[in-house]
């Protein structure tokens, strides 16, 4: 949690403004996402989403619900994409939050699985099925631990609830852009920029942005407006069904082109 918060105070004295890339843990192996992790670090990424796979991830779109089919089959779980991070902290100090449906997490326990990924480096959950209202002992196991539990806002909340969940999540307020399922899309919707400039004046905790950005033109658009942007289903794109060396230098130009408009 910590961390997080000292990456959004460290790029703020800069006047920039937070990449976070999005990949499903263990598409296409373990490896790769060990290796995509250090590249995006490297060409610019400022905090990093790793997926849990799961058979019915219901917000996602058909990219990463293929994605989470393919990890699946790699046997990817959330112990072992603990681990990763754990191995990972050897190598990168840059924040880490994992992303995943609810019912994984509570078959693991929740204190229990608060304290092995404070443990293990993961400094942060989003779980896009567990609305704030119903997340108290989900928030305390977390809080308790050190790890962020970051909540959603949607363009149906409205202005009472983006204000308490506001004030509930911890390392930032994650805005879904869209009224739907993630996946690059080539437009964004009109009024998504005053949505975002009204939900600045509900919260007082950092603000990102994600669902259907997938280019440095839309990244430079919203950036003005928000703490962070995330970009998931057109990183995920570029990996699918790809084994070869080169796929993750390739997404490292990609997430370096999206930086680039963020500082």
């Amino acid at each position: 949690m910590k961390k997080i918060n000292a990456m959004f105070k460290r790029l703020a004295a800069r006047n920039e403004k937070a990449l976070i890339p999005y990949i499903t843990a263990g598409d296409p192996d373990l490896d790769t996402t060990r290796g995509l992790v250090l590249e995006m670090a490297r060409r610019g990424a400022d905090l990093i989403e790793l997926g849990i796979p799961f058979s019915d991830p219901l917000a996602d779109g058909p990219t990463i619900q293929a994605a989470c089919q393919r990890a699946l089959r790699q046997e990817v779980n959330l112990p072992k994409i603990i681990d990763l991070v754990r191995a990972l902290r050897r190598e990168t100090d840059i924040p880490l939050v994992l992303m995943g449906y609810y019912n994984p997490i509570l078959s693991y326990g929740l204190d229990r699985l608060a304290r092995d990924a404070a443990q293990a480096g993961v400094n942060g959950f989003i779980i896009p099925d567990l609305p704030g209202e119903e997340a108290r002992d989900w928030h305390r196991a977390a809080c308790d631990a050190g790890v962020a539990p970051i909540f959603l806002a949607a363009p149906t909340s409205g202005p009472s609830r983006i204000r308490k969940i506001g004030a509930l999540t911890r390392g930032f307020l994650y805005y879904v852009s869209v009224t739907g399922i993630t996946g690059a899309r080539a437009g964004l919707p009109e009024d998504l920029k005053t949505a975002l400039a009204e939900v600045r004046t509900l919260i007082k905790c950092p603000l990102a942005v994600g669902f259907g950005i997938s280019t440095p033109e839309q990244v430079r658009d919203l950036a003005p407006l928000v703490d962070g942007v995330v970009v998931g289903s057109a990183i995920v794109q570029r990996l699918a069904c790809r084994t070869d060396a080169a796929v993750v230098r390739e997404i490292g130009d990609f997430v370096a082109e999206l930086k680039a408009p963020l500082r």
